[in-house]
Formats: structure tokens, C-alpha cells, sequence
């Protein structure tokens, strides 16, 4: 054989050699690439994680003093009112309605109180920003609704982190907001 024909016949073989061999290899690097897939996923359940977000929520006794405060100012000014308490996530906790309180406030104590907590406002501070335009027009339609005049206060723990909310209605907003408030600030006693 000439040289011009050993180098093809070493070439083809060469060539199938390579072919063959990536064959073979084939199954070798799936395998390494699930190797190292089982790396790393041991790697992510074995890591510890950074520190935890950590949430506070009103407790029961907290909500039944809130409702208790604020019966007791509705008393004061003479208003028959529905009083709501969300928990941090906008949940019920507390609720009373006062005998004689209007059964169409029921639904907007609980809708005060939950737009306070979702919004980390007082509801008649979202009320100016949602008027014609304002930044939050026509935010009241959002959420399932909610309700964007006075009456609904965030509840804060003695170190300002928000636990809960309050929302109270029966009477004028100026009225529910005074009782609202003199729930919220049964947590700061």
C-alpha cells in the first residue's frame, strides 16, 4: 500500500474509532450529567437556610381587647356599631356586633379592616389617594373590595410591627374611625 493509502485507510478507521467511542461515551456523560444533578440537588437539601422570615400575628387575647376598647368608645359616643379583627394575613379573628348594630355594616367592618391590613393604612388615608385622579383610583375594586373611607386602622405591637387591623362601621366614618382607633390603641396600654 502507498502512503496516500495507508493515511486514508488510517483515517476511516481513526473515524470510526471516534464514533464508536462517542458511543460508548455517550451513556458515560448522561450518566455524569445526572451525577452531578444529584450533586447539587444534595448540595441545595443539605444547605442551611438564611434566616427565616419571621411574622407576628394578633393574638386572641390581643383581638378581645381590641374589641373590648372599642365597644367600650362606641358605648361613649352612643353608636351601635360592627367591629371586625383581621389577623396579620387579613384573616378574622375577632368580631362583634353590637346589639342593634346594622346588619349591611357587618360586611364593611370586615372589608375596613381587612383593606387597613392589606394596605398598612388607615382606610380614609387610602380614601384621599383613591379619589379622581389620584395614584390609587379606583383601587376600591381591586381585592374582591375593598373600602376607602374612615373606619380602619392597622394594629401594631408595642414595637410598631403591624399584627392585625381593625375596622369598625355603623355610624358616621368619623365616629367609626374614633372607635377604630380607640381599639387600635388598646395594644399600646
Amino acid at each position: 500500500m502507498n502512503r496516500i493509502a495507508r493515511w486514508s485507510v488510517l483515517t476511516v478507521i481513526a473515524a470510526a474509532a471516534g464514533i464508536v467511542a462517542s458511543q460508548f461515551n455517550a451513556p458515560a456523560a448522561a450518566q455524569n450529567q445526572q451525577r452531578q444533578q444529584r450533586e447539587t440537588t444534595q448540595r441545595i437539601s443539605d444547605a442551611k437556610p438564611g434566616e427565616a422570615l419571621q411574622t407576628r400575628d394578633i393574638s386572641a387575647a390581643q383581638a378581645h381587647a381590641v374589641i373590648a376598647a372599642a365597644m367600650k368608645k362606641a358605648e361613649e359616643v352612643n353608636s351601635k356599631m360592627d367591629i371586625a379583627v383581621v389577623d396579620a394575613g387579613g384573616n378574622l379573628k375577632a368580631f362583634i356586633r353590637m346589639d342593634g348594630a346594622w346588619i349591611g355594616s357587618i360586611d364593611i367592618a370586615q372589608r375596613k379592616a381587612r383593606t387597613a391590613r392589606f394596605f398598612d393604612m388607615n382606610t380614609g388615608e387610602i380614601g384621599k389617594l383613591s379619589q379622581p385622579g389620584g395614584p390609587l383610583y379606583q383601587i376600591e375594586h381591586s381585592n374582591n373590595g375593598l373600602i376607602t373611607f374612615p373606619g380602619g386602622v392597622p394594629l401594631k405591637a408595642a414595637d410598631g410591627t403591624i399584627i392585625g387591623a381593625i375596622g369598625v362601621s355603623g355610624d358616621t366614618v368619623e365616629k367609626d374611625h374614633d372607635v377604630a382607633m380607640a381599639g387600635a390603641e388598646a395594644l399600646r396600654q
